[in-house]
C-alpha cells in the first residue's frame, strides 16, 4: 500500500523539482538583459538563442496540451518559459539596431510563426487525434531536444582548446545536469520516453562538462593573439557554439562576454625609469568566446 502510494507520488516530486530547477535556468539571462537595458544597446548580442528557446517551449507546451494525462508539469514550466523568453525578445527588440531588429523579426516569423504553424497544421490534419498525434509531436520534441543537447559539444571543445573554464561555470553545468536528471526520472516514471530519452544525453553532457571543469579549473587561460592569421581566428571563433544546431548553452557567461564582444587594442604608456624613456605598450583584449556576442543555454524540458 505504502509502495503503491510512493510510486504515484514520485512523478510529482520529480516534476516539481524539474520545474523549480528549470525556472532558475530560464532566469540565467536576466543579468544580460539588465546590462542591455542599462546601456540601452544589445551590445552585439544575438536574438537567435531566445527565439530557439521560445520555439522549444512552444513545442513542449503543445505536446503537454495534447497529452491526456501527466501533462501538467510540462505545461506549467513551458508556459512560464514562453512568457520569460517573450519578455527577453521584447527587450531585445526595443534596444536592437535596425539591422538586428529586421533580422530578429524575420527569424521570429520564419521560425516561431511559420515553422511552428506548419507543425500545428500538419499534425492536426495529417494525424488522427489521440495517441498517434501525441506520438508524432513527441518525436518532433525529442529530435529537437537531442539537437539542443548536442550544443554543449562546441563549448566543451572550446574548453579543451583554450584550457579555460571561464565560460563554462561549474554551478550552471551542475544545474543543467540536475535538470536533466529530474526530467529523465519524471519521464521514466510516467512512461513518457519522449521526455525521458533526450535527457539521457543532457545528463551525459552535463557530467562530461563537470569532469572537464575539474581538469581545467586551475589551468592558465590561453588567448588568441591579435596577430593571428584571420583564417585561424575565424576557425577558432567558429568552433565555439554552432548556432545552426542551437540552444542557449551556458547562459551565465553572457554577462562576462558583454564587455568582450570585440577585439580591442588599447595603447598604454609606461615610464621607463632606467633610461628616462617612454615606450608604448599595448594591452590586448581578446574575445575567447564569440557566439556572436554570447554563450548561452536553452533549458530543455523534455
Amino acid at each position: 500500500m505504502a509502495f503503491h502510494a510512493a510510486h504515484h507520488l514520485l512523478p510529482s516530486i520529480f516534476g516539481i523539482l524539474g520545474n523549480i530547477i528549470s525556472f532558475c535556468v530560464f532566469l540565467a539571462p536576466v543579468p544580460t538583459f539588465y546590462s542591455i537595458c542599462k546601456k540601452k544597446s544589445t551590445q552585439g548580442f544575438q536574438s537567435v538563442p531566445y527565439s530557439v528557446a521560445l520555439f522549444s517551449c512552444m513545442l513542449l507546451l503543445f505536446y503537454g496540451y495534447l497529452k491526456t494525462e501527466n501533462g501538467m508539469m510540462i505545461i506549467t514550466i513551458n508556459s512560464i518559459g514562453c512568457a520569460i523568453e517573450t519578455a527577453y525578445l521584447v527587450v531585445f527588440l526595443i534596444y536592437a539596431t535596425r539591422k538586428s531588429l529586421i533580422s530578429t523579426v524575420k527569424l521570429l516569423v520564419l521560425f516561431n510563426i511559420l515553422s511552428f504553424g506548419l507543425i500545428l497544421v500538419t499534425t492536426r490534419y495529417a494525424t488522427n487525434p489521440g495517441p498517434k498525434r501525441v506520438a508524432v509531436v513527441g518525436w518532433i520534441c525529442a529530435v529537437f531536444s537531442v539537437c539542443v543537447f548536442a550544443a554543449p559539444l562546441s563549448i566543451m571543445r572550446l574548453v579543451i582548446k583554450t584550457k579555460s573554464v571561464e565560460y563554462m561555470p561549474f554551478s550552471l553545468s551542475l544545474c543543467l545536469t540536475l535538470c536533466a536528471v529530474m526530467w529523465f526520472f519524471y519521464g521514466l516514471l510516467i512512461k513518457d520516453y519522449y521526455v525521458a530519452t533526450p535527457n539521457v544525453l543532457g545528463f551525459a553532457f552535463g557530467i562530461a562538462q563537470m569532469i572537464l571543469y575539474m581538469i581545467y579549473k586551475d589551468k592558465k587561460k590561453q588567448v588568441i593573439p591579435m596577430g593571428q592569421p584571420k583564417g585561424e581566428a575565424a576557425a577558432a571563433a567558429a568552433t565555439v557554439v554552432d548556432l545552426g544546431a542551437i540552444l542557449e548553452m551556458q547562459e551565465k557567461a553572457v554577462v562576462e562576454i558583454g564587455a568582450e564582444l570585440e577585439m580591442q587594442e588599447k595603447p598604454v604608456v609606461a615610464g621607463d625609469e632606467a633610461g628616462g624613456r617612454k615606450k608604448e605598450e599595448f594591452a590586448f583584449k581578446v574575445v575567447c568566446l564569440d557566439l556572436d556576442g554570447e554563450k548561452t543555454v536553452i533549458p530543455s524540458i523534455g
